[in-house]
């Protein structure tokens, strides 16, 4: 039958074409107007799409418009959405914390109660298909000049080897010296001291003193209760041996700006039940931390601001999912904030070098394989645009099986209008592993957005090339990158810029949505104040413009790990591959839950049998979505799988 475009396509064609016309004749006005309706056209052309893919605004009632900051695929194939204040400071004072779920395949959205202000916490797939999230904010930042009350850190010893002693709050410094008197707000917990003896002769040597951190500032406000030196601190309300073994020492306390400020609270998110359900705090406050699931199950706290807006100084601490209790691993190191640790085939952990920014410029920022048990960590050297690694992203790249991963993009540290191009690549199995440069965005870009797709391609979104998109500098851009070729290919533009505050979820029927951005200034000139991007766009790759895609009808909901199993099908003849997603957990474009892992394949009589690797370090327990492609490269929509 031949072809006959419909009434509708012919009409476009025919408007299209007269306004094309009419541009010419009737100035630059026209030119854009035209413009726009062409590439419009042009867009929703069906060879485009199935080119290119597309991009669509995902409907949300107002009443569920959030400031997403946190995403989370859950095993019910909802979308968990967390904002808390949504970097709202009017949000925060009101105690107004935001939480919403979303489902793909209803499109329906439902307002979760949230107990705690999340922004900012971290987040991580448990292996019961419940979400851990950890910390958030405790208090804003306060900028230069809207400090009314010297502060800062003041840190308490005690010398009492016998007991510890905890400080309530409200408990009053003050300076031997320097005669001012500073207050705390919050409880402080100083450890005893540790008795120190003399390796070869057991003699006594001395008692190291028990150390406790917490901020406190002035009683009145004014610059003449700063301080400008290191001071020793007595303590009011203490009394017999206590006046001595506990005291304060402290360094400059003064107006300086004030840095966000962290919580310990930890919660676990049901996603059955579709509620909050809290479990012990962490023994470190944290903002901007990360959590890795480890080969075990458990799960990994990583960096942050603590309650005093300084950044934890390497206690790291893991979370036992069967106790739900937090305990430290014993080892010191530090990390800026939202490090990039990942999971390896071995155990071991891998530090790609992104991050989010918050910490020392020279400390924890070299990339390296790490192993927990010992705390050695292996430099891995070759990394090009070293000073460009805040705010890019990290992925491992399909199969996970290889170990290979991209870094992507990022900027300068700081506020730094540096930005980078690159796309390092590197291969962990290489017996002397080290970075080499892959194939380059076309321009620097902060905060690209990059999620694994079930072709094992790559999706990289968004992003811009300064600080914050300052200087409408937002790269509305997107690219399918090809590990096996290391190439980009361009696809279809997003509408919307993304920068701060956003990221990307696989979806289960293998479209992928983007969500948040928040831009410091909405304009060029950077005269106007930005707006939190609360509009969510879905793409839908090429692979979804075919006329068939693969499917699984029927099959086991678990799978045990080096276990096999059937799944029925009318396609099998056609199925060449099969694989295992991890759903992502995703902020400040960081996702360490996000891998792809191989599966072996055979044909069966109606269907196929697919084996999962024995590796527990390769295939955390958990859930996965299991996704099948044909000879054409076109997945099946993800089967969700627990592996236990």
């Amino acid at each position: 039958m031949k072809y006959r475009p419909s009434r509708r396509t012919r009409r476009m064609a025919i408007s299209t074409a007269v306004v094309l016309a009419l541009a010419g004749a009737n100035g630059p006005w026209l030119y854009r107007f035209s413009t726009e309706r062409y590439h419009d056209y042009k867009i929703n052309k069906s060879d485009y799409k199935a080119a290119k893919g597309h991009w669509d605004f995902l409907d949300i009632p107002s009443e569920f418009r959030i400031n997403t900051i946190h995403a989370a695929l859950l095993h019910t194939g909802k979308v968990l959405l967390v904002a808390g204040s949504g970097n709202n400071q009017k949000n925060f004072d009101a105690k107004s914390f935001r939480s919403v779920l979303w489902d793909p395949k209803t499109n329906e959205f439902k307002n979760i109660p949230t107990p705690k202000d999340m922004f900012c916490a971290g987040h991580t797939q448990l292996p019961d298909g419940k979400l851990l999230i950890a910390g958030g904010t405790k208090q804003y930042e306060k900028l230069k000049g809207d400090v009314t009350k010297a502060g800062g850190l003041m840190i308490v010893h005690n010398e009492d080897p016998d007991k510890p002693i905890t400080l309530p709050a409200g408990t009053r410094f003050t300076g031997k010296d320097n005669g001012r008197t500073f207050v705390t707000k919050d409880p402080v917990l100083v450890e005893k001291a540790k008795k120190v003896f003399d390796k070869n002769t057991g003699a006594f040597l001395r008692n190291d003193p028990g150390l406790g951190r917490i901020y406190v500032e002035a009683q009145k406000s004014g610059t003449e209760y700063e301080t400008g030196a290191e001071d020793n601190y007595r303590i009011a309300g203490l009394s017999g041996s206590d006046t001595r073994n506990v005291y304060g020492i402290a360094q400059k306390l003064a107006l300086d700006k004030k840095d966000f400020q962290g919580i310990r609270e930890a919660f676990e998110f049901d996603p059955v039940a579709e509620k909050y359900i809290t479990v012990d705090p962490m023994n470190e406050a944290r903002w901007y931390p990360t959590l890795t699931t480890l080969e075990d199950g458990k799960v990994l706290a990583l960096s942050g601001l603590d309650e005093i807006g300084q950044i934890v100084p390497g206690k790291d601490e893991v979370y036992d999912p069967e106790t739900k209790k937090w305990e430290y691993t014993g080892v010191i190191r530090k990390f800026p904030t939202y490090p990039a640790v990942f999971l390896l085939n071995d155990g071991k952990l891998f530090y790609s070098g992104s991050n989010a920014g918050y910490g020392p410029a020279t400390v924890g920022r070299a990339p390296g394989v790490w192993d927990l048990a010992t705390n050695k960590f292996t430099k891995i050297p070759g990394l090009s645009d070293p000073d460009r690694m805040e705010t890019s992203a990290t992925v491992r790249l399909p199969p996970a099986q290889d170990e290979k991963f991209m870094v992507i993009g990022g900027g300068g540290v700081g506020e730094s209008d540096k930005s980078s191009e690159k796309s390092r690549l590197v291969d962990l199995k290489d017996a002397d592993p080290r970075f080499k440069d892959g194939a380059s965005l076309d321009e620097g870009t902060r905060y690209p957005s990059a999620s694994l797709l079930p072709d094992d391609s790559l999706l990289v979104t968004g992003g811009s090339d300064d600080y914050r998109g300052r200087g409408g500098s937002d790269v509305l851009q997107a690219r399918l990158y090809d590990a096996k070729s290391d190439t980009y290919q361009r696809v279809a533009d997003p509408a919307v810029g993304r920068n701060y505050h956003s990221g990307s979820v696989l979806l289960p029927d293998g479209r992928v949505m983007i969500f948040g951005s928040d831009s410091l200034y909405s304009d060029k000139a950077n005269t106007r104040p930005g707006v939190f991007e609360q509009r969510i766009e879905i793409y839908t790759p090429p692979y979804l413009y075919r006329d068939s895609r693969p499917e699984l009808t029927a099959g086991p909901k678990s799978v045990k790990r080096g276990g096999t199993a059937m799944f029925t099908t009318n396609q099998a003849s056609t199925i060449t591959s099969a694989k295992l997603m991890r759903p992502s957990a995703v902020t400040h474009v960081t996702d360490t839950d996000q891998r792809s892992v191989a599966l072996d394949l055979k044909k069966t009589d109606g269907g196929i049998s697919v084996t999962v690797p024995k590796n527990r370090a390769l295939v955390p327990s958990g859930w996965y979505m299991l996704f099948v492609t044909d000879d054409q490269g076109t997945p099946s929509e993800g089967t969700w799988v627990e592996v236990p």
